[in-house]
């Protein structure tokens, strides 16, 4: 009887740690996505797609863990659609302490089936604004605040929250705290954690929905934006963009008047489409882009016409406006910033102005290479011209013959007229070029050494 004692108690052992190990794997999953970001194309597609893959991968819930300024409309309607159609609860929890929720983050918070604050946090500050952050003209205004004022009504109301709140904060642009907004039920807990959060909202059944939340004791598995999100979501920086367009330009402007370089192609060529990337995401004017258009023309203009810096000037000019204006439909947040536009303008300007001087100085200058360098070069008879004979020119000995005369004698000076289809020089006596050539009669040659090169 004790042996029979000794192995139950031995199976009741290795029972109980089998069955908690069962009781941890029925505990709820969530997932916990962190966003600390504006609102744009490029975090919007984070953040549906992870809301979208907590619902494929059987997660009980989704916190989003809030914390924006706000951005764009656009993008702020496409998760708010993206949480009103998940399968699973949707959790916004604005955290950690000193966070906020403010403009377009207030759709997110109140599209989610619970709306949570940490303690020291606020929310609010929606009114629509113009691009640029001034008032919108009073006709427009009034269409574009009554839509946002209900929109933001209809989804507090529909998730049993403080309709007339989420009215004053677009119209009025009213703005809580964590504790404010729990007394005036514009959102359903103050909790200082997410564990404490999900322990507390355990059971509660979703207004909005036939959802009840199962998150007391739930493993939490944490995402953040992946770093191939965080390089896109710079490189739609109104900034970076056009400094990605202007070294583009000046990229490929630079290959053109040096063909063979290569790296200026390639490196022009990449930083122009990743700016292009940016005006595909970002919502842009065209009066930008066509001002940019304009001062691409006058800089290259600038290279083939002698404008003394005119047009290079005016280029610049047209640079600057156009990249101010470019993302106005943006809204404030998405500016190109005043020193940032004036710097790249000034600093194209300067390189292609330098260009074009050096492109004509080139123009004007001398040939060279080829039979045009022979033109009005000095040289020496080495055999008597009669007419034909040798010369001494620019250290090689050339057949010639005289444009004009009957004979010249060795060791006479002599000014190259030209070359001819036979590869005979063309010569006279010094004394009748002197208007030979724009930098008229040099000197002539010294006399060749031994071993001097062959007759041509």
């Amino acid at each position: 009887m004790r042996l029979l004692g000794l192995v139950a108690l031995a199976l009741l052992a290795l029972l109980v740690p089998a069955a908690g190990s069962v009781a941890a794997g029925d505990a709820p999953r969530v997932l916990a996505v962190e966003f600390e970001n504006d609102v744009n194309p490029v975090t919007a597609g984070y953040l549906i797609g992870q809301i979208e893959r907590a619902n494929d991968d059987g997660y009980d819930a989704v916190a989003i863990l809030l914390d924006t300024p706000g951005g764009l409309s656009e993008s702020m309607r496409d998760i708010t659609k993206a949480e009103l159609a998940s399968r699973i609860p949707v959790i916004v929890y604005v955290w950690p302490d000193g966070a906020r929720a403010a403009s377009a983050g207030v759709w997110i918070g109140q599209a989610a089936d619970v709306l949570a604050m940490a303690p020291q946090t606020n929310l609010g500050s929606s009114t629509p604004v113009m691009a640029g952050g001034g008032d919108i003209p009073q006709d427009l205004r009034r269409k574009a605040v009554n839509d946002a004022a209900k929109s933001l009504r209809a989804l507090a109301e529909e998730h049993g929250r403080n309709g007339d709140w989420a009215e004053q904060a677009v119209r009025k642009a009213s703005n809580l705290t964590a504790r404010e907004a729990l007394e005036r039920n514009v959102i359903d807990v103050v909790a200082p954690d997410l564990p404490t959060l999900l322990d507390e909202i355990d059971g509660t059944r979703a207004p909005s929905r036939d959802l009840v939340l199962h998150t007391a004791g739930a493993e939490v598995a944490t995402v953040e934006m992946s770093l191939w999100k965080r390089i896109l979501d710079v490189l739609i920086d109104p900034n970076i963009v056009t400094l990605l367009l202007s070294l583009g330009v000046l990229g490929i402007t630079v290959e053109l008047l040096h063909p063979g370089l290569i790296f200026p192609a390639a490196f022009g060529g990449i930083s122009l489409v990743t700016g292009l990337y940016g005006l595909h995401v970002l919502p842009v004017s065209w009066a930008g882009i066509a001002l940019l258009l304009l001062a691409l023309g006058f800089f290259a203009a600038e290279v083939v016409v002698t404008s003394h810096g005119a047009l290079a000037l005016a280029g610049a000019a047209s640079f600057a406006v156009g990249a101010l204006m470019l993302f106005d439909p943006a809204g404030p947040g998405y500016q190109v910033s005043l020193p940032v536009a004036i710097t790249v303008a000034v600093v194209l300007a300067a390189l292609l102005a330098l260009v074009g001087r050096k492109a004509l100085l080139a123009r004007r200058m001398r040939p060279a290479t080829g039979a045009e360098e022979l033109a009005g070069e000095a040289g020496v008879v080495r055999q008597r011209l009669a007419p034909e004979g040798l010369v001494f020119v620019h250290g090689e000995l050339w057949r010639a013959r005289l444009e004009h005369g009957a004979a010249l004698d060795e060791g006479e000076p002599v000014s190259v007229v030209r070359l001819d289809e036979e590869l005979v020089l063309v010569v006279r006596p010094v004394g009748e070029a002197s208007s030979a050539g724009p930098s008229g009669p040099r000197q002539p040659a010294p006399t060749p050494t031994e071993g001097a090169p062959s007759v041509r």
